[in-house]
């Protein structure tokens, strides 16, 4: 199969159609069995805790990378047609702009209310200008997770890498947590997550340089809480010169973020998006991209 067609097709659908039901989202699939093992294992201790995570990580993994295998046994154009669903439920441009576009209002209730779909915090109890700055981290945040970084293991490893690439980050975002439930259940997939966002993170970051140039540089190097998500963030700070801020675990200087500042993250965010899809394009026309055949 062509990948260059696979992923300008992949991408149209995003532009046009968004996301697919729910109920057929290969990332829903993952969740289910993923929500399903952990329902079923009573935590017995950190050894068999974390043994037990690497394994729903393991058999997640498993699935994504049959599932990536599928379209390379079908005739065409089913190939073509299932391939491009699966590449295309590895990334989300025009969801991720349409929830954090939502979060653009005066309405203090309305903000919070579409701030806490986009982020794990708590969100009833901050003020307008961290509903904002929640907003726009999020945004930053999920540009690497949910377009840079599967597209970069797309060009690596075809459409097994942004499968498998998407798996783990819902894994992550399912049982990363620092609690008592996931502390030794989630570290495995939190720390292959890490593992996979390192590159992309940082290449994230390199995209934001045309349009901050060295203040870019400079909030990077203030991104010390965080191995990967803080440094898109620290990007985005630095070209909108705002300050972001999660309280009690980072903050990037700047001056405080209003509504106004949200629609000029989004501008951002599109050119980004600009940025890499037309990389990614060149690459593939240049033939980079190894075979895609199993």
């Amino acid at each position: 199969m062509e990948p260059t067609a696979i992923f300008l097709l992949a991408l149209l659908w995003d532009f046009l159609l968004g996301e697919p039901p729910a109920k057929l989202h290969p990332v829903v699939w993952f969740g289910s069995i993923a929500g399903f093992l952990d329902r079923r294992w009573k935590r017995r201790g950190p050894v068999l805790d974390f043994l037990a995570g690497a394994f729903t990580t393991l058999i997640v993994v498993a699935f994504a990378l049959v599932l990536s295998t599928v379209p390379f046994y079908l005739p065409f154009p089913l190939n073509y047609a299932l391939a491009v669903y699966l590449l295309k439920s590895s990334f989300a441009v025009r969801s991720l702009y349409k929830h954090v576009a939502r979060t653009v209002t005066e309405d203090i209730e309305e903000k919070r209310k579409a701030v806490s779909m986009i982020v794990s915090r708590d969100t009833s109890t901050l003020d307008g200008a961290h509903l904002n700055s929640a907003a726009i981290e999020s945004l930053a945040e999920n540009l690497n997770d949910s377009v840079v970084a599967p597209l970069f293991y797309f060009l690596l490893f075809g459409l097994p890498g942004a499968l498998v690439y998407r798996a783990v980050n819902t894994l992550d975002a399912m049982l990363g947590y620092r609690n008592e439930r996931y502390e030794f259940f989630g570290k495995f997939p939190a720390r292959v997550d890490d593992v996979l966002n390192f590159i992309p993170a940082r290449l994230t970051v390199l995209l934001y340089l045309p349009l901050g140039g060295r203040k870019v540089f400079g909030h990077y190097l203030l991104a010390r809480f965080k191995l990967n998500s803080d440094k898109p963030i620290s990007a985005m700070s630095a070209v909108l010169d705002v300050w972001l801020e999660k309280p009690g675990l980072y903050r990037f200087p700047g001056r405080t973020p209003k509504n106004e500042d949200i629609k000029r993250a989004l501008k951002v965010y599109l050119i980004v998006v600009g940025e890499w899809v037309a990389i990614v394009l060149i690459l593939l026309m240049l033939e980079v991209v190894p075979c895609l055949s199993p």
